[in-house]
């Protein structure tokens, strides 16, 4: 053993000096190792509340105990567990910058009173999961929950069961709409949500405990504002008008799913019909390209450039070329296939051609009508305990003047609001003040109710 007075040094140090560094050098050394094992326990402290198996993870987080899956065997015996539950609360992590469809990145799964984070990156098949969830008797909660049922949908052509919307049944209970999810744990338990991790890439690997304890956040608390919900809905007896609304939203979201949506190109409004028909076929050519190369439409193709090739409609190859912003080396290999879409759509026979949705043309008191009125439907919502965000907006109390007044045609579908309860609670109190059988007078300006509704009799006068 050479000593710390030899290192770096010539010769060797006499007997005496020997002694004292071999000391030194054994002490230098049990320092070291005790510094080892102290590291060691405290890998162990750490790890005490960890206990591993071949494919489950059980771990704590502040006083938060989970389940951390990250394996197929996991998932599916997860799936198996969640078969005799009467409750499955869920929410994703997820990232859609950079693909065709949102990459699911986290699962968290609160169910049978145990909290469950699925690793999706490191999990080969989630499909299991997405067919437990549509399978079953189960209640299925979510908050704001549009793209969890999409990854369902995706994955197994079916809708998650019985599903309930947390964010759509605090509205039909008063609360605002559309309520964020820290607003309800606010409102509805009486607790603040830490922010932050909203940007986080969830890609990434390992996740901090930072990370974890956000993405647990999301969903322990699902269950307990279900319950208090459900309460207030029945107290209210509206839990049919949820039911309602439920099967509604949903009909909507696979619509816009199964749909075509050229549409919502920015930047169309005001193309003739043969334009419009360029959008259409290029827009299809985008997504094509999107799905294919496994990227965002826009990155593929952005909204303004269909816009100015419709505008245009050549099928020129030199003039699509000419448009800035089409020098880009990749577009620039792209452009015989943009001038066959063109030409696709320009091969059309008038018949073909996709017409813009019909608009009434309405004369102008009805806009002054409907902002009154407007303001009636707050004053209606608030007294019948209902977020006016889920009733309607003013465009919707137009569109109820513009029904009732004759300017809707026979195959128009009737305004939201003269169908199903909206025609209940509100429907029918505008129907009484356009008719005159109802006034709207202030009753304190300092009310959050400031306005009041007297019956007006056959004289005219209010009662």
């Amino acid at each position: 053993m050479t000593c710390q007075y030899q290192r770096g040094q010539r010769g060797r140090c006499d007997s005496s000096r020997r002694s004292a560094c071999l000391a030194t050098e054994v002490g230098i050394r049990l320092q070291g190792l005790q510094g080892v094992i102290e590291r060691g326990l405290a890998d162990l402290a750490r790890c005490a509340t960890k206990r591993w198996s071949n494919s489950r993870i059980y771990a704590t987080i502040g006083d938060v105990k989970y389940e951390s899956i990250t394996t197929d065997t996991g998932l599916r015996e997860l799936c198996d567990r969640l078969a005799d539950v009467e409750i499955i609360a869920f929410d994703t992590e997820f990232v859609s910058e950079d693909t065709y469809r949102p990459e699911l990145c986290l699962l968290q799964v609160a169910a049978g009173g145990k909290l469950t984070v699925v690793d999706c990156v490191a999990v080969n098949d989630v499909d299991p999961f997405w067919q437990r969830i549509s399978t079953g008797k189960h209640r299925t909660v979510v908050h704001a929950g549009r793209q969890e049922v999409l990854f369902c949908l995706d994955s197994v052509e079916a809708w998650p069961v019985q599903l309930f919307d947390l964010q759509i049944a605090a509205g039909l209970v008063g609360l605002e709409y559309p309520a964020g999810y820290g607003s309800l744990v606010s409102r509805l338990l009486g607790q603040q949500l830490k922010k932050g991790e909203t940007r986080t890439d969830w890609r990434k690997r390992p996740l901090s405990e930072r990370q974890l304890q956000y993405a647990l956040s999301d969903v322990v608390h699902l269950e307990p504002m279900y319950r208090q919900l459900t309460d207030k809905l029945e107290r209210l007896d509206r839990t049919d008008w949820l039911e309602g609304e439920m099967k509604d939203w949903i009909d909507q979201v696979e619509v816009s799913y199964r749909r075509e949506r050229w549409q919502r190109v920015s930047g169309m409004s005001g193309l003739g019909a043969r334009s419009r028909a360029v959008v259409r076929e290029v827009w299809r050519w985008r997504e094509e390209q999107a799905r294919r190369r496994n990227m965002p439409p826009k990155r593929v193709l952005r909204d303004d450039l269909i816009v100015e090739i419709a505008k245009r409609r050549s099928a020129d190859v030199k003039q699509i070329r000419a448009i800035r912003g089409m020098d880009r080396g990749d577009l620039r290999n792209a452009l015989p296939h943009l001038a066959a879409a063109v030409q696709r759509a320009l091969d059309l026979d008038e018949s073909q051609l996709p017409r813009g949705k019909h608009r009434h043309e309405l004369p102008p008191q009805l806009n002054v009508l409907g902002q009154f009125l407007s303001s009636a439907l707050g004053s209606i919502c608030r007294r019948a305990e209902l977020a006016t965000g889920i009733v309607g907006n003013p465009s919707d109390v137009r569109e109820l003047i513009a029904y009732r007044l004759g300017y809707f045609h026979d195959d128009d579908e009737p305004p939201a609001l003269s169908v199903g309860w909206r025609a209940e609670v509100v429907g029918q109190q505008i129907d009484d003040l356009l008719a005159g059988r109802l006034s709207i007078r202030i009753v304190d300006p300092q009310s959050e109710q400031p306005l009041t509704f007297d019956p007006v009799n056959n004289r005219g006068e209010s009662e």
